[in-house]
């Protein structure tokens, strides 16, 4: 339907006025049989909402993500999928390489020392530079893919140069959010550790005769009331912070403020949010783990074959494997940073915000929304039973 060259604001405001507060006096049977019907309740959000239009944004610029998604996610799923089968090789070439110096210093008698293991060495070097990759080019997709789907969303050009480009601004702001969050997480480990090792020691000075060995049965069940605990406490700042990502590549914070602002622009929407993470967290888990025990039989079968682990990579069943769980691992980890976006955008409507934003940008420009194929303008409407 064509738009009317009426201010946009005013007719935004006006239908809003008449839809929150009608007129007492007016009678549904005063209708007449010409009157448009009633609009149709706006659903609930949840997790196939959000996923849904994800979906509807993604398609409608497809090509535009595919490039993000070779540039930054997909060496960011292939290192994830590569890395375990890597370590396996590395571990079972050090433990021959230990074999062989036992086997020498047997035949030789040789009292000496060994020496000091290279291959701990090239682990710890491997683990690091596996941090490091999968840090960069995580918050890298992070910046271009929140930044498409914000502009997407409003449908205002979407360029890849433009997504690059937000991609290396936001780079030092989330990592400094990343920072500020992994101290409070294992500040908060810390703490639960402390106070273990405290209880632990007043059991002692009351009971005497107790003693806790870290062998014992009490010192692991102690252990493991800590560990449930933290992982409860990860768990809600994760639901909490799910949308400090986007926070700060839409609104250019950074450190402590995207956390606050995401623990406020979450409430009433904590059920999707738990939804989000539970779905992509066991979804992607799956996915690593049957590639890891895929690479971990072939691995097998090669040290039984001919015993020389070298020759894996020439296997075409690895290779594939390697190839078709980066594909499906990239392709979730674009719809979970998409959902996540999609996900702000309704948190923002829920709390108000998001219509003083659409009545402002067609107040500027009668822009469609390229939701699906054929660019018509979309509404978001949400339910505002839940919120308290």
């Amino acid at each position: 339907q064509s738009l009317t060259r009426l201010d946009p604001t005013v007719l935004y405001l006006e239908a809003s006025r008449r839809h929150l507060f009608p007129d007492p006096s007016t009678n549904s049977s005063m209708a007449t049989p010409s009157s448009p019907p009633p609009p149709p309740p706006s659903p609930p959000v949840n997790l196939w909402v959000v996923l849904t239009e994800s979906k509807r944004i993604i398609n409608a610029h497809s090509r535009h993500f595919l490039a993000l998604s070779v540039l930054f996610l997909l060496p960011l799923c292939f290192s994830i999928t590569v890395y375990p089968s890597v370590f396996r090789l590395i571990a079972d070439q050090s433990a021959a390489s230990h074999n062989s110096v036992s086997l020498l210093r047997a035949v030789f008698r040789d009292d000496q020392p060994p020496p000091a293991d290279a291959d701990t060495t090239t682990v710890v070097l491997l683990l690091i530079a596996y941090v490091v990759v999968v840090t960069v080019f995580n918050l890298l997709a992070i910046g271009s893919i929140a930044y498409s789907v914000f502009q997407g969303f409003y449908g205002r050009p979407v360029k890849l140069i433009s997504a690059v480009k937000s991609s290396c601004t936001s780079f030092f702001p989330l990592l400094a959010t990343l920072i500020s969050s992994n101290f409070i997480v294992f500040g908060i480990l810390l703490i639960l550790g402390f106070a273990a090792f405290v209880s632990t020691r007043l059991i002692q000075l009351i009971l005497p005769d107790l003693e806790i060995d870290y062998a014992s049965p009490y010192f692991r069940s102690i252990s493991m009331v800590v560990m449930l605990i933290w992982i409860a406490i990860v768990i809600k700042l994760s639901v909490n912070w799910i949308l400090a990502w986007v926070v700060v590549v839409v609104e250019s914070a950074w450190g402590l403020t995207p956390l606050k602002r995401s623990n406020s622009l979450i409430k009433g929407m904590k059920s999707v949010s738990l939804s989000l993470i539970f779905f992509f967290a066991v979804t992607q888990s799956i996915l690593v783990w049957i590639s890891s025990v895929a690479a971990s039989a072939q691995i097998d079968d090669d040290d039984k074959g001919n015993g020389e682990t070298g020759k894996l990579w020439t296997n075409a069943f690895f290779v594939l494997q390697i190839v078709i769980t980066s594909a499906f691992l990239t392709i979730l980890t674009l719809y979970n940073l998409a959902a996540n976006t999609v996900m702000y955008m309704y948190c923002k409507a829920v709390h108000g915000e998001l219509a003083w934003e659409i009545a402002e940008e067609f107040a500027r420009e009668y822009v469609s929304l390229p939701f699906d194929d054929g660019k018509a303008p979309h509404l978001v409407s949400v339910a505002y039973n839940n919120v308290p």
